[in-house]
């Protein structure tokens, strides 16, 4: 290898070691790349939980996330599965009012979605106008692990009803519309949008009425999770004039629950998926007020805090999703060249100059030094003087330096010749 070569390699290979280092030091640091598929619980295939899933997949699909939809028995059930970190489930649509964040402390929520109204519908010709006129009376309130039972159990014990007091069927969905149909209960708890096709069914039938909960606000101050919405006159069918007159309604929100392991770079093509499906509004939804921060039963994930602060990151407005991802991921590894490679490549240069100067400096010292001797030496001197010259000159032929530095290194030949010259001299006066 050339002189000049190694001298390069002795200055810049240490700082490479360094830098690589520092690299493999903040790669530590990376966050792993978010998953490619996740899982979420729903409720029953035929409710409006899972058609929401199939639709937040088809989104996420865009970003080759696979978003594998899971039917369950509604809220209770989402959030033990997401409680139970063998379940594979990562998120699930969970109504407002079932979640309990000192039960749970590793869920989080990402948002609200939409109002899901509470409906009691009844048998037309008993007369039904608050929740106590049910004592006695046959209800069914929803499927066992369903949010529908939890809120319609939790309001029935308001107005100091329980299975002693009434008969409380777990019963839920069409087998709940069913046992009205067939005058096998008085009245039955739902929990679901207006746009249902059951919903919409029971509202168009004139054997059943449906519920007003005049007292709504009361049931609002009592129970934080709960609205109070209004379906207006006529807003159902307009030309039969559906239903004939205002519905006070309660209604807890949809929300949205994760586990506080979800990667974050998921959180906000989830909350993107949202606002696409949701944020359009509908009967009881303005344009834009969903998805909402307000009305969760946990914790906001800061991810989606920011997100609802400041929107979906800067790189992801412009890039693809793992483009976006990958490069968020990777900017821990400018630590190393801001701290590291930046100032080392600023002082090699300086030091590399120190280094080639420094070995002519050397040179000099030597030549100062035979210089010296031969002024106060005898010709013995002077010959040993003559020899170290001849010695010091073979040297300095042979060093390389850079064009840069060759001035400097001729200049040195030219003393180490005026030296050689007042010697000889020196030693032909002797």
């Amino acid at each position: 290898m050339p002189k000049r070569s190694r001298e390069h390699l002795k200055i810049y290979l240490p700082s490479l070691i360094i830098t690589i280092l520092g690299f493999v030091v903040a790669y530590q640091f990376v966050q792993p790349a978010p998953p490619r598929e996740i899982t979420i619980a729903t409720g029953d295939e035929k409710g409006a939980y899972y058609a929401f899933g199939l639709r937040y997949r088809d989104i996420l699909a865009r970003n080759s996330i696979t978003l594998k939809v899971r039917s369950t028995a509604g809220s209770v059930e989402n959030l033990k599965l997401l409680d139970a970190p063998g379940s594979g489930v990562d998120l699930a649509f969970v109504q407002g009012g079932v979640g309990d964040p000192q039960s749970s402390p590793m869920l989080t929520c990402l948002a609200s979605l939409y109002f899901e109204p509470l409906w009691v519908f009844h048998r037309s010709e008993v007369n039904i106008e608050h929740l106590t006129d049910l004592r006695g009376k046959r209800i069914a309130v929803g499927p066992e692990q369903s949010g529908t039972r939890a809120i319609a159990i939790q309001l029935l014990a308001d107005n100091g009803l329980d299975a002693r007091t009434a008969s409380i069927l777990s019963m839920g969905g069409e087998k709940a519309v069913e046992l009205l149909q067939q005058r096998e209960v008085e009245a039955a708890f739902f929990v679901a949008s207006a746009r249902s096709p059951l919903v919409q069914g029971l509202l168009n039938r004139t054997d059943v009425s449906v519920m007003s909960f005049e007292n709504a606000e009361a049931y609002r101050r009592i129970h934080r999770f709960l609205s109070k919405v209004t379906l207006p006159q006529g807003v159902i069918n307009l030309q039969a004039n559906i239903p004939p007159h205002d519905v006070e309604l309660l209604a807890p929100a949809a929300t949205l629950v994760a586990r506080d392991d979800l990667h974050p770079a998921l959180i906000d093509l989830i909350l993107e998926a949202a606002d696409e499906v949701h944020g359009k509004g509908d009967l009881f939804e303005e344009p834009l007020e969903f998805p909402s921060q307000k009305y969760l039963d946990f914790p906001i994930q800061k991810e989606a805090l920011r997100h609802f602060k400041s929107g979906p990151p800067f790189l992801q407005r412009y890039l693809p999703f793992w483009a976006a991802s990958l490069i968020d991921r990777l900017k821990v590894m400018l630590l190393p060249l801001i701290t590291l490679l930046i100032p080392l490549f600023k002082i090699v240069p300086p030091t590399y100059r120190w280094r080639v100067r420094s070995r002519i400096t050397r040179w000099y010292k030597e030549l100062q030094a035979v210089d010296s001797a031969a002024g106060r030496g005898g010709s013995a001197e002077l010959d040993e003087c003559m020899t170290e010259i001849d010695r010091i000159d073979r040297d300095v032929r042979r060093v390389i330096v850079p064009t840069s530095y060759a001035a400097e290194l001729y200049a040195l030949q030219l003393h180490i010749a005026h030296v050689r010259k007042r010697i000889e001299e020196m030693r032909a006066g002797r």
